[in-house]
């Protein structure tokens, strides 16, 4: 045993140890500190990754519904482009079936002398005739406004996937930022630790020489 552990009472060495220990419980208690504001911050960011993240998805929904809206509106397209030949044949076989009734209807009424009953025949075929090719005139009036409107919802569409995809970029871009921030958060959190751990270990070593 040496002279100066022979000078040491075991109160005073109780008293060191103790001394010792409250030092090493603050420095446990900087470190709890630190850790749990690192952790308090991760949280926070992950809550708002998670809102970043589901605003995306909520983005992608969008996108496949107005596809499907648009899927849904080529398909009346192309019936009424189908509907219009149909109508444009029933006006080619009209046309010469109304000049065979015109025909018919001179020499009838001169043949039988019938003329008003047949020409009363002939204007209600006509009529419907008539009414026919005018109804083929307002379909087109009609989806002539229909196509406008369809052009221009395609470029709405155009304009929201476009507003869309610079949208996710942007998030992608901050949420490439937050984790670097976060990565510099933790390593200064870290470095910080460790230069306290040093500092401490410096002046145990002062105390105890």
């Amino acid at each position: 045993m040496s002279e100066e552990d022979s000078t040491i009472t075991p109160e005073l060495r109780v008293r060191q140890l103790e001394e010792e220990l409250a030092k090493a419980e603050e420095r446990l208690d900087k470190l709890y500190a630190g850790y749990t504001t690192i952790e308090q911050k991760v949280s926070e960011k992950s809550a708002v990754i998670d809102v970043l993240e589901q605003e995306a998805i909520d983005k992608e929904i969008e996108r496949e519904a107005i596809d499907a809206l648009l899927s849904d509106k080529d398909s009346r397209i192309h019936d009424l482009e189908l509907e219009s030949v149909k109508a444009s044949q029933r006006v080619k076989h009209l046309e010469p079936e109304l000049s065979k009734m015109e025909e018919m209807y001179t020499r009838e009424s001169a043949r039988l002398g019938r003329v008003f009953e047949v020409a009363e025949d002939l204007d209600e075929a006509l009529g419907v005739a008539k009414a026919e090719l005018s109804a083929r005139d307002d379909w087109y009036a009609q989806h002539m406004d229909l196509f406008e409107d369809l052009s221009k919802a395609i470029q709405t569409r155009y304009d929201m996937i476009d507003t869309a995809i610079e949208a996710v970029r942007e998030q992608e871009l901050k949420q490439a930022t937050f984790r670097e921030r976060m990565d510099e958060a933790v390593d200064a959190a870290a470095d910080a630790a460790e230069e306290t751990e040093s500092e401490d270990g410096a002046s145990e070593e002062e105390s105890t020489e």
